[in-house]
């Protein structure tokens, strides 16, 4: 088996949101950039597929948002949820100070694509997919490249920094000794296709019964549907068999009766296994995580996405200038990038906990007796309130910002 050895300023391991957003920044400022991405191409179905106001104002920031908005999406201007019967409308998203202001569905091999079509107008950038990292490159306690796997030949990327992006199941966190807090999951996710009609509402949607809750997210032609279970419990769903789930999922939305027959088998049905983690350290000299490597979020809200971009956003600003200077950020420039990223991180994940085991859980426990919650009857009679979760879904806790060209 050959060998090659290639010399960059920054190495990203992992094509996701999170790796191909500073890839393609990094590259824009000018920085050598070379971005690790194990599979052949973005090809995988339900992963996060919103991006919020907060990103498409990045996207308008750089000016790129009129070539995105061209590609085939959906926009969703309001959130809402159906308790028992009663429409309660949660989120508002025309009041936000941005451009666009709604939520854009797309499929996030979609959004990559598109990142690397813009990436790849960039001299200094290099996505090479089918490269699968497989370790670091440590000299002392510096971090100086990765080593990589690709066909037929083996790959050292030697570099002034390493940026793992590489997911909630980060190899190169685990290679750098990073400690992972686990802030626990009480809940797992059923992911799903079902037909939707042209007379269905354009909108996300949760619906929720006693001991049942099913988020809908309108994706044209299909309804992209969550189904939620308590953790570990898909083997006992399973067990009860598909008719029984078929009928559950027809129970909780009652506008899917009917079309759940499109679930032919338990091979239409995708188990997301939820985690809320997150790095005590996000770094260590030469090696910066970012993205899912740094937090897994849950689900609620899906703005997983829109946080990894947020923390590439942060990084690209922060890291730019010393890498174009050909210089290897220190410690205390890495550490900047967790200061300015890990407040809006540990509030996210403190609203996912609390909403986790104050509402979810209840709610697939069967308690409860169908009355509205205090909060959802303010929203419901008070719509000015409803700004208030659109902004904390629509732009977060911090948004970033790209600024000018540098």
């Amino acid at each position: 088996m050959t060998g090659v050895t290639i010399t960059t300023s920054c190495c990203v391991v992992g094509g996701g949101p999170a790796g191909m957003m500073l890839g393609v920044l990094l590259a824009r400022a000018g920085v050598e950039t070379v971005v690790l991405e194990k599979h052949a191409d973005f090809l995988r179905d339900f992963r996060g597929d919103t991006i919020h106001p907060s990103t498409l104002e990045m996207l308008a920031e750089l000016g790129w948002i009129e070539d995105f908005l061209r590609l085939p999406h959906q926009e969703i201007r309001n959130v809402g949820v159906d308790v028992c019967g009663v429409h309660v409308p949660v989120a508002d998203f025309s009041h936000l100070p941005v451009r666009c202001r709604f939520v854009a569905l797309m499929p996030q091999w979609d959004f990559l694509d598109f990142l690397a079509g813009w990436g790849a107008t960039f001299p200094s950038f290099q996505l090479r997919r089918r490269s699968e990292a497989t370790g670091l490159i440590i000299e002392g306690d510096q971090v100086v490249g990765v080593q990589a796997q690709e066909p037929g030949r083996t790959l050292t990327v030697r570099s002034r920094l390493v940026v793992a992006t590489d997911g909630r199941h980060s190899r190169m966190r685990a290679a750098a000794g990073l400690t992972v807090q686990d802030l626990g999951a009480p809940i797992d996710v059923l992911w799903m296709r079902l037909p939707r009609l042209p007379s269905d509402p354009e909108a996300v949607l949760g619906n929720v019964r006693a001991g049942h809750l099913l988020v809908l997210i309108s994706r044209g032609d299909y309804w992209q549907c969550a189904y939620v279970i308590p953790k570990d419990g898909y083997g006992a769903v399973r067990q009860a068999g598909l008719d029984a789930f078929r009928h559950a999922v027809a129970e909780t939305a009652p506008m899917l009766a009917g079309r759940t027959d499109a679930l032919k088998s338990w091979d239409d049905v995708k188990v997301l296994t939820v985690k809320v983690d997150r790095l005590e350290q996000w770094c260590r000299p030469g090696l910066l995580c970012i993205g899912d490597a740094v937090h897994a979020m849950s689900p609620i809200g899906g703005v997983g996405i829109n946080l990894a971009i947020q923390d590439a956003v942060a990084a690209g600003r922060i890291l730019a200038p010393s890498l174009r200077r050909g210089e290897a950020p220190d410690l205390a420039t890495l550490r900047r990038v967790q200061r300015r990223r890990g407040w809006p991180t540990r509030a996210t994940q403190r609203l996912q906990v609390l909403a986790q085991n104050r509402i979810i859980g209840p709610v697939l426990a069967g308690s409860g007796d169908g009355a509205l919650p205090v909060p959802l009857r303010m929203l419901q009679r008070f719509p000015a309130l409803r700004r208030v979760p659109a902004r904390v879904l629509g732009l977060g806790f911090r948004p970033e910002h790209t600024g000018p060209h540098p």
